[in-house]
């Protein structure tokens, strides 16, 4: 597998577009993740990002994408949140990027009052929705397992039946190691999300909260979980979610050391391409 970073690390140190993505192809990264907002970007940021990447023999292999109102109870908000997903899955394609990882949302007031079973139901619909525009853009949707209680995909379990259900080619799983650990969800579970995974994040994590850290920085044993995912043969990118460095000044040095702890843990899983 190759070795990406979500660029978000080096946006929210404050660092312009292009250098953060100059920085990222200087340390050695394969690929990168494009964190934008596809509603707003400019034809300019477009470009932008298009001829630093290109220039940098950087290719673009997924976009992130929050849409939490995916599973609101009302029809509009969906219909907004399936039009934005659109948007993501067309700049996708401008880019060349293979997937969009997309995070759903939660449960609504603590499952007690919208029928959780209706909002399981406008999820697989407007999965489905876009997993039917993505197939004629040729860009596959990753989902994502969000470690929180309520989230409505919070483990394993809930994310094999939630692709079992949705039973579209282009609706598959991301794996973030850190978040499997925060949900309780072992090295011998992966092996469920053979031929239904496409997309890997890696970051660490205190074993208690949501963190993103770099690797090595946390409590996580990568090695048993990236055996794992060695197991399951995808032919993909593990890509590094770093969030807010508690010392922006020094990202690059964040970003390094990542990156040399991540394709460490991997040549020494025999997961390096």
């Amino acid at each position: 597998m190759k070795i990406g970073i979500i660029n978000s690390a080096f946006a929210q140190a404050g660092v312009e577009t292009a250098a953060g993505l100059q920085h990222i192809a200087r340390i050695g990264f394969d690929c990168v993740d494009i964190f934008t907002e596809a509603m707003t970007i400019s034809l300019e940021e477009k470009h932008l990002i298009a001829r630093t990447c290109e220039k940098a023999n950087l290719p673009i292999t997924s976009l992130p994408v929050v849409a939490l109102g995916l599973i609101d109870f009302n029809d509009p908000v969906r219909d907004f949140h399936i039009a934005r997903c659109k948007r993501f899955i067309e700049l996708a394609s401008e880019f060349g990027a293979g997937n969009i990882v997309l995070v759903l949302g939660e449960y609504l007031w603590q499952r007690e009052v919208i029928s959780p079973a209706d909002q399981w139901r406008w999820a697989i619909e407007s999965c489905r929705i876009l997993g039917d525009y993505a197939s004629g853009k040729n860009v596959d949707i990753a989902l994502e397992l969000e470690p929180f209680r309520l989230s409505l995909l919070n483990n394993i379990d809930e994310m094999v039946r939630f692709i079992d259900e949705c039973a579209h080619p282009h609706v598959r799983a991301n794996i973030d190691i850190s978040h499997l650990v925060l949900s309780d969800c072992g090295p011998d579970s992966v092996h469920r999300l053979k031929n239904k995974a496409i997309h890997v994040h890696i970051s660490d994590c205190d074993g208690k909260v949501h963190g993103d850290l770099p690797p090595g920085k946390g409590i996580v044993k990568f090695s048993p979980y990236l055996q794992a995912i060695k197991a399951l043969q995808i032919d993909g990118v593990v890509s590094i979610e770093l969030e807010y460095s508690p010392d922006p000044a020094r990202i690059v040095e964040w970003v390094e050391e990542a990156y040399a702890e991540t394709n460490r843990l991997m040549r020494l899983n025999d997961l390096r391409n």
